[in-house]
């Protein structure tokens, strides 16, 4: 049974049960990549560390995640996707109950890249099973709609762990994961179908190898920057980082089936497509980020009241989300691309005016157009990149797309936690004006990326209806 024929056989009243376990699945797992950001003020006191140190219980997550989604793709081929879901949820939950167990901010990083290891092949698997699964016409409602959980729990996340962290443990961040994982499982394994493996090529090992050295050692020396940028551990990891990701571009290039499909970077519509997701990423997960911090260290919020202020950014994705997969089928993604990028820079650039005087509403304003763009433009420009692309690199797209997203947000975390480490240790006074200062100023720098990527956004595709890219990826228009 092939593509089309597996489109036809499943009507729209059949895709409830398989959609609705990729949701639990996904839902779970994504919450898992906001869920420390309240939580990470209580740890540098329960450990007895610093921001530093901690802010890798995040990155560590996301970073293991961007290791194996260049991997998904090619096992999802050899052993078929529904298999590598589950043992994928599988892994997550037994992460998430070792985390639940650690004594110390080593064993919790070391315990979160296992967790993250499961969860990096979740959302681009699930990716493809939806579009695969997902009649022709109804893809960008489907996947829109799809995406209300993959950006809903990112926000809920803050809410969740803040009331738990206040009134529970921080460890039962952990400890909930384990029955709806169950639930997953027992899910997938009667309702996801079948799907047909492509023909399974040769493993890239070297992609394989190199992708996780660049990324981690660039993510290493980043962070290292917080104490200098000229000591031997910083220049040794951005040394090793840069060579390594050369040497990785060098061999996708040059391999007949690259775990990563760089090739169609040679198209300038995928290119433009995709630097605007990684700016949107960027801002926005570094964003989110930052404000958890900025509520706690600077207004004194307690971790649930921290994440009480983060409803207004959940509420309006929730809206946004299905308006933007709508719209989408009817104008395309330069529109939603375009009105997106605009709330994000608008948004920031309030955010880079906060103080201590400020109240509850003038948060919420700034908070709530970050939803705003995030409902309108996060899943129509994915959607957008897996359209174009060849339909034989579907998987290897979405395992790209996944892969690079997850990337980006980890840079922007080290980077923004580097700068603002820096300018703290900067104040001669260690005020909580000049801690203010201090955020403001790291909020003017994903308020200029967000510019950028308002410009690029003009440049993508103008109808609703994008013309496939080639096999060949030779196409540059």
């Amino acid at each position: 049974m092939n593509t089309t024929q597996l489109k036809q056989e499943l009507t729209m009243k059949q895709l409830i049960l398989p959609l609705t376990t990729l949701v639990i699945g996904l839902f779970m797992v994504i919450l898992d990549s906001t869920v420390m950001n309240v939580a990470l003020h209580d740890l540098v006191k329960d450990f007895k560390s610093d921001l530093s140190t901690i802010q890798w219980t995040v990155t560590s997550y996301v970073l293991a995640g961007a290791t194996v989604i260049p991997l998904s793709g090619w096992l999802s081929d050899q052993f078929g996707a529904k298999r590598i879901f589950l043992i994928s949820i599988s892994l997550f939950t037994i992460g998430s109950l070792l985390c639940a167990l650690a004594l110390n901010v080593e064993q919790l990083i070391v315990f979160r890249i296992i967790q993250g290891l499961g969860g990096g092949m979740v959302m681009p698997i699930a990716l493809a099973i939806i579009y695969r699964i997902s009649p022709a016409k109804k893809v960008g409602t489907i996947m829109s709609t799809m995406g209300i959980p993959v950006l809903l729990a990112p926000a809920l996340g803050p809410v969740l762990s803040g009331w738990l962290v206040e009134y529970v443990t921080w460890q039962w961040i952990f400890l909930i994961n384990i029955p709806v994982g169950f639930i997953a499982i027992l899910m997938g394994f009667r309702n996801l179908p079948v799907i047909p493996s492509e023909t399974v090529a040769k493993l890239d090992v070297w992609g394989l190898l190199l992708a996780p050295l660049s990324f981690a050692t660039l993510l290493y020396g980043i962070s290292k920057g917080t104490n200098s940028w000229t000591t031997p551990k910083t220049l040794i990891g951005l040394l090793i980082g840069v060579i390594s990701l050369i040497l990785f571009v060098f061999v996708e290039l040059k391999h007949k089936n690259p775990i990563l499909e760089l090739r169609v970077f040679r198209s300038s519509r995928f290119t433009r497509g995709i630097i605007v997701q990684w700016i949107n990423q960027i801002v926005i997960f570094g964003t989110l980020f930052l404000v958890p911090l900025f509520f706690q260290q600077v207004k004194g919020y307690s971790a649930f009241e921290t994440g009480l202020m983060m409803l207004p950014y959940a509420l309006s994705v929730a809206i946004f989300m299905p308006i933007g997969g709508r719209l989408f089928d009817k104008i395309g993604v330069q529109p939603l691309a375009i009105t997106g990028m605009g709330f994000v820079a608008i948004a920031t650039f309030l955010l880079s005016t906060i103080s201590l005087n400020n109240s509850y509403w003038q948060m919420m304003v700034p908070l709530s157009f970050l939803g705003i763009a995030m409902g309108l433009s996060s899943m129509s420009i994915s959607t957008y990149l897996v359209q174009i692309s060849p339909q034989n690199t579907v998987s290897r797209v979405t395992a790209l797309t996944s892969a690079a997203q997850q990337v980006m947000s980890s840079l922007a975390i080290a980077g923004l936690t580097t700068f603002l480490t820096t300018r703290m240790k900067s104040e001669t006074s260690q005020s909580l004006h000049s801690l203010s200062a201090s955020f403001s100023e790291t909020f003017l720098i994903p308020m200029g990326i967000a510019i950028i990527g308002l410009f690029l956004a003009i440049s993508l595709y103008p109808t609703a209806k994008p013309k496939r890219l080639k096999d060949n990826h030779t196409q540059t228009q």
